[in-house]
């Protein structure tokens, strides 16, 4: 069942949403070559808590991290521990938060200290792909609309979208319906309407989308050791516009990339 939000509860997403991009921008500007993943999620921890929220993904389904940390071919997932980041490494940093009862999700991927130019590239069309596919998340559009608009910008750059991990509906539940394919599916799509709120994210690889799961029962890495790039918004569709809840006045302007 989708459930719509009502505009109470999207005030308190809204509050919810602030927190979780307040807490991303803070990890993005603490980050060094040297440091530990560990590092990077206590860090994370502590910037939850004094923004007086709770880690949204610590004990779901047993996952044992305040944020997702996932490092070069790693897509989503990465568990935090004693693996030191290293300049020129690109790491996807997904947060989420419960704030009275309700979720704010968003994910970048960032350089640390430098990249090369194609793995810059890489996160530049994953980010451009979450902005058309925000585009779409009209009223009346379908959940395909999305969906479309994510593949085509990214396979027009010639990368791929993985197809085991999509997005979601969240609110009050991290998961909600509808999901939210990066790719169409062929399968009977939502039609979108006011006060659904949505976690849009590509997930990208530079190679092929094959992925796996290490053995540590959550790391989703590429098959073929390519690098992948995460970017998520949470969104509500309006009467008109989509309203990203994640926005964040220090977050990188829309990009266009030829």
């Amino acid at each position: 069942m989708i459930v719509l939000k009502t505009k109470r509860e999207i005030d308190v997403m809204r509050v919810a949403c602030d927190i979780a991009s307040a807490v991303l921008q803070e990890v993005v500007e603490y980050i060094r070559p040297g440091m530990t993943t560990k590092q990077i999620d206590e860090f994370a921890a502590q910037q939850i808590k004094k923004m007086g929220a709770k880690s949204a993904f610590l004990g779901y389904k047993g996952y044992p991290c305040h944020i997702c940390i996932s490092v070069n071919e790693e897509v989503v997932h990465g568990v935090a521990g004693s693996r030191r980041l290293e300049f020129g490494d690109i790491v996807s940093l997904d947060v989420g938060v419960v704030y009275r009862g309700f979720i704010g999700d968003l994910a970048r991927t960032v350089a640390v200290g430098g990249c090369s130019l194609a793995a810059q590239h890489l996160m530049d069309v994953t980010e451009q792909a979450l902005y058309e596919g925000i585009a779409q998340a009209r009223p009346g559009n379908r959940v395909a609309d999305i969906s479309r608009a994510i593949q085509t910008c990214v396979e027009r750059h010639g990368f791929n979208v993985v197809r085991e991990f999509v997005g979601h509906g969240v609110g009050r539940a991290m998961h909600e319906e509808p999901q939210v394919p990066n790719f169409v599916d062929g399968k009977p799509s939502p039609r979108l309407r006011p006060g659904m709120t949505l976690a849009i994210e590509p997930m990208v690889t530079a190679g092929q989308p094959a992925v796996k799961v290490l053995n540590d029962g959550w790391t989703v890495v590429t098959r073929d050791g390519s690098l992948s790039a995460h970017f998520e918004h949470t969104v509500l569709v309006t009467d008109g516009e989509p309203e990203i809840l994640t926005w964040h006045e220090r977050t990188p302007s829309k990009l266009k990339v030829s």
